[in-house]
Parts: C-alpha cells; sequence; structure tokens
C-alpha cells in the first residue's frame, strides 16, 4: 500500500465548527506543539492524538495546521492507506515543517516503517501530529506497530485522547441545528443515543433536520429517527467481520441494549462459558463492543445496537430476547418494564403482562405514578389483550390515575375498558368507580361523572361491598352542582351502612372524610366533632390518605364558612399527612383552599403571582387550579382590570365554568354580577343572578350562598324585582338558621342592608338611608371579626355612602326639591350637606377615608379609586386655599390621575364614568388632558407614562 501525502503551503487548512472544541481538549499539546515553531531552541515535537471513530481526529488536525504559530511553516497532510507517495529525504525535512498523519491505524507494515523513519529524523523547528483509533491498532497501545520505536533525544512525545460531548457541547450544536425544536428533552436524548461521539450527533441531527412531519424536539422522535448511515456500515463491518461463531455475542449485546456484564452477555447470547468468553475477546478486540465500565461491555454508541439487531434473523431474535428476559430476571431489583419488553418481543406475551403488572405496581408503590400510567396505557392499547390480563391490569391503571395527576387522556383509556362486555361485572363496577371520581374530581364534568357513579354502585352492590361504599362515599360529597342536600345526606346512609359491612377500615375512613366535607359545608354543629375522630395517626397508608383528604375537605369547608383562624391548622397537618401517605392529589386540593383563604384575610402581596404559578404547575388538570383562577379573577375586579376580570373567572376557556364546585362558581358569579352593575347593564346583572341563585337553591346549603347574595340581591333591588330580592333574602336566612357560619352571617347583613339601602333610595326617605348605613355597619363588624378586610372595606364604604346620600335627600327635602328624583348613587349627584348634619357628615367621611387607605393597602386601586371619588363629593374645601381651580401646569391633576389609572386598567370611558359619578364626556376630557402631559401614545401607554 502507497503513502498519502500532500504538500500545502503555510496558512492553509479548514477549521469547521467542531474544530474549536477539539482543539481545546488539547490545550497543553496544542501549547507544546506550538513552541516547536516559536522556541529556537526547542526540539521537535510529536503529538500522538487517540480517539474512536467519530470523535474529531481529523478535525482536529485541520485546526492544528490552522494554528497562528505555524502561519510561516509549510504542512504536509499524511493520509494513511491512501494511495501516493513521499520523498524520503528531500530539502522539504530541512525547513520547518508541521506534519499532520491520520488514521495511523490504517497503515500496513511497509507504510509504518516509512513513518518511522521520517519522525525519527523530524529536525528542530518541525513537529508531527498521528492520529489513531486505538480500538483498530494491530497491537494495543502502539500506534507505530508492534516493536518499540527509537525516539530522537530531543524529541518530545505526547500523547492526548478525545473525549466525546457533554451536554452542553451537544445543546450548542443541537441549537444551530434545529433551531426552536432544540428542547431539552431533545438534547438529552441526543447525548444518550450517540454517546456524545460527534459524528454520531451530527448525523443525527441531519436525519432529524429533514424528518418529515417537522421534528419537534420530543425523545421519542430521536429515539425513531433511525441509525446514521455511517454509524451503521461502521458497527456492521465490525460485527461480521467477525467469525460466525462469535457473532452470537455482539447480537446480545445488541438486543440487551446498554451496558451488560460479561456473564450476561454470554447468557443471553447462548455460547456458553467457555466459547462465550472467547467471543467476547474476539469482539473487543475487533472494537464490535467496547468497555464501558468496569466489567460492563456494550457499544460505544448506544445507537449502533439498533443497526445490528435489525440484521439478526427473526427466529434467532426471539431467542435472545427469550433469554435476556431470564437474565435481566435475575438483577436487583428487577427492571420490570424492560423484561417485559423482551418477554413481548420474544412472543411470550403471558410473560409480558405479568412483568408489565409487576413493574406499574413497583412504580406505584415509589410514586411514580405517570411512569406506572404510561406503561400501562400503552400496553391496553395494544389489540388482542386476553380479558383476564385487562381484568388485572385496568384497575391498576385507574388507581394511579385516581391517585396521581392526569390528563383527560386516562379518561379515554377508561371509557374505553369500561365498554369491555368481556368484563367481569367486578372488574368494570370498579374502572367505572374510578372513571366517574376522575370525570368529577380531576376533570370537573360533574354531571357525566354523578351518573357513572351512580351506574357504579349499583354494579359493585352485589359483587363488591368494598367498591360499593366508595362509589356511594363519592356520592355523598354536596360540592357538585345539581343534587340537593337531602340526596347527600341518603347517599351517606347507604355509604355508611356499606363501610360496616366490608369491615374495611380504610373504607370506614374514606365514608368518614365525605362525612366531615357534608357536615362541614352546612355547618352541621357535630362537623368538628367528626373531624376529631380522623384516624390522623393510623399508620395504614390507606387510611391516613383518607384522613389527609378528611382535613383538607374540613380546611375548605372552614374557608366558605369563615373560620379563617382554624384554616392553618387543618391544612398544615392535612398536607403533611397527605405527604407522608402519598396523596398528590389531595396536596394540591389543599394548595387551593390556601389561595382561597389569603383572599378572604387580606393577605394579597404577591397573591396574584402565586395564583397564575399554581395554574401553570397544574395546566394538564385545569379544574384542579379551579380556585386559583377565581382568586386571581377577583383580584383583579378589585384591581380594575375587568378584562382580565372576565377570562381569569370565566377559567380562561379551560372548562364550563357551570361544572364549578357550588361554592366557587356562587363565588365567580357574584364577581361577574358585580362587573356588570358596574358597567350599569343592570337587567343582565339580574339575569345572571336568577341564574346563579338557582344553582344554590337548588344544592340547599345555604353558607355556600355567601359570595353571590348581596351582589345578587342589589342587582335585582335595581333591576326593579324587588319581590324576587326579599325572597332570596328570606330564603337565606330560613336556610341558614342557626348554623354557626360567620361568613354566611355577615352576607346575610350585607344583604338586607342592600335591601333597605334600595328601598329607601326608591321611596326617598332618609331615614330609611340611615338605617340601611346602621345594617352595613352591623356586617362591616362581622367581617371584622373574622377577619375579612377586603369586605369589611366595602361594607363601610356601603355605610358612608348611604349615611351621605341621607344627608342629601334631606338637604333636597329642605330646599323644596322635587320628590321621586333619581337615585343619587346611579346619578352621581351628591349635593353639598347642609351645616346642621354636619356631624353625620364627618362620620361618614371619616368611614369612607379608612376604607379608601385599606383598599390602598389592599392594591384595591378600583375600589380606592371609587371611595375617593365619593369623598370629594362632600368633603369640604381645605382653609386657606384660594378661589378657582388649582393650577397643575404639566402636573397630572388629582382628577386626571385617578381616571388615567383606570383608564390604564382597562376600563371604557363609560364605565369610569360610573366609577367616577362624571359624565363620559368629563373623562373623555381627563384621558386627553393625561395623555397630553405625560406624552402617552395610546391608552396603553398610559399605563407606562404614569
Amino acid at each position: 500500500m502507497g503513502l498519502g501525502i500532500t504538500v500545502v503551503g503555510p496558512g492553509h487548512g479548514t477549521t469547521e465548527s467542531e474544530g474549536g472544541d477539539v482543539i481545546a481538549t488539547c490545550g497543553s499539546a496544542r501549547r507544546s506543539l506550538a513552541r516547536a515553531f516559536t522556541d529556537r531552541d526547542a526540539g521537535p515535537v510529536l503529538l500522538f492524538v487517540e480517539g474512536s471513530a467519530g470523535l474529531g481526529k481529523t478535525h482536529l488536525l485541520r485546526a492544528l495546521a490552522d494554528l497562528p504559530e505555524t502561519s510561516d511553516v509549510a504542512r504536509l497532510w499524511w493520509r494513511c492507506g491512501a494511495e501516493g507517495g513521499l520523498p524520503e529525504e528531500d530539502e522539504t525535512w530541512r525547513e520547518p515543517t508541521l506534519l499532520l498523519v491520520d488514521d495511523v491505524h490504517r497503515s500496513d507494515g511497509d507504510e509504518l516503517r516509512r513513518l518511522r523513519r521520517v519522525l525519527e529524523g523530524l529536525e528542530p523547528g518541525s513537529a508531527a501530529a498521528v492520529t489513531y483509533r486505538p480500538e483498530e491498532l494491530p497491537v494495543p497501545g502502539m500506534p507505530l506497530g508492534g516493536s518499540a520505536m527509537t525516539y530522537p533525544f530531543r524529541l518530545t512525545v505526547l500523547r492526548d485522547r478525545l473525549a466525546p460531548w457533554d451536554e452542553e457541547r451537544v445543546r450548542r450544536v443541537a441549537a444551530e441545528a434545529l433551531g426552536e425544536s432544540c428542547t431539552a428533552e431533545a438534547v438529552s436524548a441526543l447525548r444518550e443515543r450517540t454517546g456524545g461521539v460527534p459524528r454520531a450527533v451530527v448525523d443525527l441531527l441531519a436525519m432529524l433536520r429533514e424528518q418529515r412531519p417537522a421534528f419537534t424536539g420530543t425523545a421519542a422522535e430521536v429515539a425513531a429517527a433511525g441509525v446514521p448511515t455511517r454509524l451503521a456500515e461502521l458497527v456492521l463491518s465490525r460485527t461480521y467481520a467477525l467469525s460466525p461463531a462469535h457473532r452470537p455475542l455482539v447480537w446480545a449485546a445488541a438486543v440487551l441494549d446498554g451496558p451488560a456484564a460479561g456473564d450476561e452477555l454470554i447468557a443471553v447470547s447462548g455460547l456458553g462459558a467457555r466459547p462465550g468468553s472467547d467471543a467476547l475477546l474476539r469482539a473487543l478486540e475487533s472494537a464490535a463492543l467496547a468497555e464501558l465500565g468496569e466489567g460492563r461491555y456494550g457499544f460505544a454508541v448506544p445507537l449502533a445496537a439498533a443497526a445490528v439487531r435489525d440484521t439478526v434473523p427473526g427466529p434467532v431474535r426471539q431467542d435472545l430476547h427469550r433469554r435476556a428476559a431470564r437474565a435481566l430476571g435475575r438483577r436487583q431489583p428487577v427492571a420490570w418494564a424492560a423484561v417485559g419488553e423482551h418477554h413481548r418481543a420474544a412472543g411470550e406475551y403471558r410473560g409480558w403482562l405479568r412483568a408489565v403488572e409487576k413493574a406499574a405496581e413497583s412504580a406505584a408503590a415509589s410514586g411514580r405514578h405517570q411512569e406506572a400510567i404510561t406503561l400501562l396505557e400503552r400496553t391496553l392499547a395494544t389489540p388482542g389483550i386476553p380479558p383476564q390480563a385487562r381484568a388485572r391490569l385496568a384497575p391498576l391503571l385507574a388507581r394511579n390515575a385516581v391517585t396521581g395527576l392526569r390528563s383527560d387522556q386516562t379518561v379515554e383509556v377508561l371509557e374505553q375498558i369500561v365498554r369491555d362486555a368481556d368484563l367481569p361485572p367486578a372488574v368494570r363496577g370498579e374502572l367505572r368507580l374510578d372513571l366517574g371520581l376522575m370525570l368529577s374530581n380531576q376533570m370537573g364534568r360533574f354531571e357525566e361523572g354523578w351518573r357513572v357513579l351512580e351506574v357504579a354502585a349499583a354494579e359493585l352492590r352485589e359483587v363488591r361491598s368494598v367498591l360499593a361504599a366508595r362509589a356511594m362515599a363519592a356520592l355523598v360529597t354536596p360540592y357538585w352542582p345539581g343534587a340537593s342536600l337531602d340526596v347527600h345526606r341518603g347517599w351517606l346512609i347507604k355509604a355508611s351502612a356499606a363501610a360496616d359491612d366490608s369491615g374495611d377500615d380504610a373504607m370506614r375512613t374514606a365514608v368518614l372524610a365525605n362525612h366531615v366535607g357534608l357536615a362541614m359545608s352546612w355547618a352541621d354543629p357535630e362537623a368538628w366533632d367528626l373531624v376529631e375522630r380522623l384516624p390522623v395517626q393510623s399508620t395504614d397508608r390507606a387510611c391516613a390518605r383518607q384522613a389527609a383528604r378528611g382535613l383538607c375537605n374540613a380546611a375548605d369547608s372552614a374557608v366558605w364558612l369563615g373560620f379563617y383562624r382554624r384554616v392553618d391548622g387543618l391544612l398544615t397537618e392535612g398536607r403533611e399527612l397527605a405527604t407522608r401517605s402519598g396523596a398528590p392529589y389531595t396536596e394540591h386540593s389543599a394548595s387551593g383552599t390556601r389561595l382561597l383563604q389569603e383572599f378572604w384575610t387580606g393577605q394579597w402581596l404577591g397573591l396574584a403571582k402565586r395564583c397564575e404559578e399554581f395554574v401553570a404547575d397544574t395546566a394538564d388538570m385545569p379544574f384542579l387550579s379551579s380556585d386559583a383562577y377565581v382568586v386571581r379573577g377577583l383580584l383583579a375586579v378589585a384591581q380594575g382590570d375587568w378584562g382580565e376580570a372576565r377570562s381569569w373567572l370565566s377559567q380562561r376557556g379551560t372548562f364550563g365554568t357551570e361544572n364549578l364546585p357550588v361554592p366557587l362558581g356562587a363565588t365567580a358569579a357574584g364577581a361577574v354580577i358585580r362587573l356588570t352593575l358596574a358597567r350599569q347593564e343592570v337587567a343582565d346583572a339580574a339575569e345572571q343572578a336568577r341564574a346563579a341563585w338557582t344553582v344554590v337553591a337548588e344544592k340547599g346549603v345555604w353558607p355556600w350562598a355567601a359570595e353571590l347574595a348581596p351582589w345578587a340581591v342589589e342587582a335585582l333591588a335595581r333591576a326593579g324585582d324587588t319581590a324576587t330580592a326579599h325572597a332570596m333574602v328570606r330564603d337565606f336566612a330560613r336556610g341558614l338558621g342557626e348554623a354557626d357560619a360567620p361568613a354566611a352571617r355577615a352576607a346575610l347583613a350585607w344583604s338586607r342592608a342592600v335591601l333597605a339601602e334600595n328601598e329607601a333610595l326608591a321611596e326617598g326617605r332618609p331615614d330609611g338611608l340611615l338605617s340601611a348605613a346602621e345594617a352595613y355597619r352591623k356586617a362591616a363588624a362581622v367581617y371584622a371579626e373574622l377577619p375579612r378586610p377586603y369586605s369589611q372595606a366595602l361594607t363601610t364604604e356601603c355605610a358612608g355612602r348611604c349615611a351621605l346620600a341621607a344627608d342629601a335627600a334631606e338637604a333636597r327635602s329642605g330646599e323644596g326639591a322635587e320628590a321621586g328624583e333619581g337615585r343619587a348613587r346611579a346619578s352621581g349627584e351628591v349635593p353639598a350637606a347642609p351645616a346642621r348634619d354636619r356631624a353625620t357628615t364627618a362620620s361618614a367621611i371619616a368611614e369612607l377615608e379608612a376604607c379608601a387607605r385599606h383598599f390602598t393597602e389592599l392594591g384595591a386601586v378600583w375600589d380606592a379609586t371609587r371611595a375617593r371619588a365619593l369623598l370629594r363629593t362632600r368633603q369640604p374645601a381645605k382653609k386657606g386655599r384660594p378661589p378657582g381651580r388649582p393650577s397643575h401646569s404639566d402636573q397630572l391633576s388629582p382628577r386626571e390621575a385617578e381616571v388615567a389609572q383606570l383608564a390604564s386598567s382597562g376600563l371604557t370611558n363609560r364605565e369610569i364614568a360610573a366609577t367616577l359619578h362624571l359624565s363620559p364626556r368629563t373623562v373623555e376630557q381627563h384621558i386627553a388632558g393625561a395623555m397630553r402631559k405625560t406624552g402617552a401614545l395610546s391608552r396603553r401607554d398610559l399605563a407606562h407614562r404614569i
């Protein structure tokens, strides 16, 4: 074989994108090589660079050829194994020369002898870089042949080894090739599949870039892309260079598809101990396999296993998989999912399904529910699964799906399974039970979930009392719209009897947990005693999970009742118990309860961000974050961001708001009615009030009307439907009876005050307005006790407004104003207070000033602006102020600042006018003045300018 030599002048060479990184790995060798050309006293340098196929040896040589220190040096490329000739004694060698020798492992004996003579004759001012694949050297560790070389005394000999790319380097190359499709998941898969070998990375990226449909960045797409041609040809050439007697060992490595011990490879190959050991040595010598760690063998590039596996004859491949399943079954701990895949590939379907079951059970036991769900879904979707296997695997999927956090994909799988007529009735009933729970608790499809649970209870009543009790217990839960409180009480009686018949402690605890939720919801006097009966110290994980749910149910009900000081202890204990017992759904639902408590108790700092983060964390199950949506919407109402408010209150279209739990739906409806009233759309507000009230009345859990009642009563009263408004208040009072429900008691007082105010305004009775003011103050006092600072400030504002309106009504009467004049609050016309009622006016002003401060402290921009606007209609002018309007030159006036702030929040001119008791034309003028003074280009720009 001849020598391939290329003589190039100074500065010639190509540096590819990988070159800089490759040469960076040989920093010390690079410096020594460069010194050979810059230091006159330095001797020649010989640099050996070893690297497996694809690690970038040629790229390194190109980078070395472009070193700045070699700009005046002749460079000679020697491609071993190529045709050509090399002058042995020539003036070329007597001038400074950089010799670049590529792939020395390809040299035959004659070529090696000639190369050794050249290297032994290197003169000062010259250097050589020699690359080779260590796995392909005839004699390991001897790149220049089997005999020791005589190195000149002044020759510096260095050796460096190229390494695969780390994940960061793979990420940089992938980002350049894939752009936006370069996800962290894809990078990790690329690094794992290629082992970081640069050539394999670049070739696989080229395949992904040309993929159709377009690559989206998933690990599954990387796995399915196939094996690059260069890599496949290399590994197959090495494999089939082995004798037929030795190839089964490489096939075994391809089937195991990962680092394996030598005895495992031999066992899977079926060769026996002595032939297998010999085959392993031959495979390592030929570089068909590599040692990947101490005593662990496999392919240097993991992708290569697929190329080899595809060439193994089918019957042989099945035998290999069969032996692989047995070998992996002896590992500890057993990787059951992998064992199952080998059984399946071997055609052993019973073994496959048993292994899948064990893998899912193992994953569930360690809390890896999503892993178990994915495995079971994939298995059950396979055609031809025997009914008995479906009967074992389907309930396992359902249990994981209900306990963990899962999307509607599992619901679809369960809906398909329960239609399977071959399933035993008990199994189908259990699956239907879990499907009903998922539809109700995790998907928010209450009506559908209720029907499914009723059918499940009937199916299970005769065959499995424990599961029948579980279905009945689910029907005890009162949060869903539709069934009345009496219906839930009926199911409680049935569930308690079934749980007692079952003799199952966990089932008794589950029924007790739901009994707690039911009793707490309507303020049953024995509710707190039921909470104390929850077995929070139980060592049974199933009992502990149910006890945790009971505590969190109690905390949620305590929030709606208004027992905010008790919530912290219940939530803390419930969440800790849920964590210990492995109940992630309960943990997340407790987080939603915490957000509600923080809103009602005025802990608004950072609350909007906490809501948004919770929504993002539970994006695959938006119903779970419905509390966060509503709280975020309530904050937006108070801040005057009404567009955002409607979006959040409607759950941003993630699911129908008619499916919200009753207390949450009533709260959202109350906020929407309030917004509609603020926009002077009274008829629409009244219709919304009637619809929302019907839902609460049908349920019959009257404490849940607390956040709806004041706004619903106001909407109907202002619409002129006073009869229905009175009926609402009457039903609310009767429904509450003597129940210990502080928040509802305060809301009832508020609702009565609303009725009194509207009747007094309609009849023009100042004394009635003063009575309404006192009613509002009583409600504010109850809210202060809870504490609920925002509700307290709202009702205090109402009291101040009524007092001022009473004063104004007396003033109009004393001045002979015509009777039947329009309502003061709706028109915004509030005459100045006469001197005789200054004490009443001063008291009302003090109330309004206090609530304006409270609104501001909370961050309720809209409410604070409204309160200050009302104050300005009645506050006397400050002493010492000169007559006429104050001059603000280029500064915003107080009124302009208020208008600008509301405008930047997204309110229309009409909405701002209603808030500030101004005409839309005046609002328009104020906005124009604010934009002129601030230089704002639009209403949106105004938000940044102010």
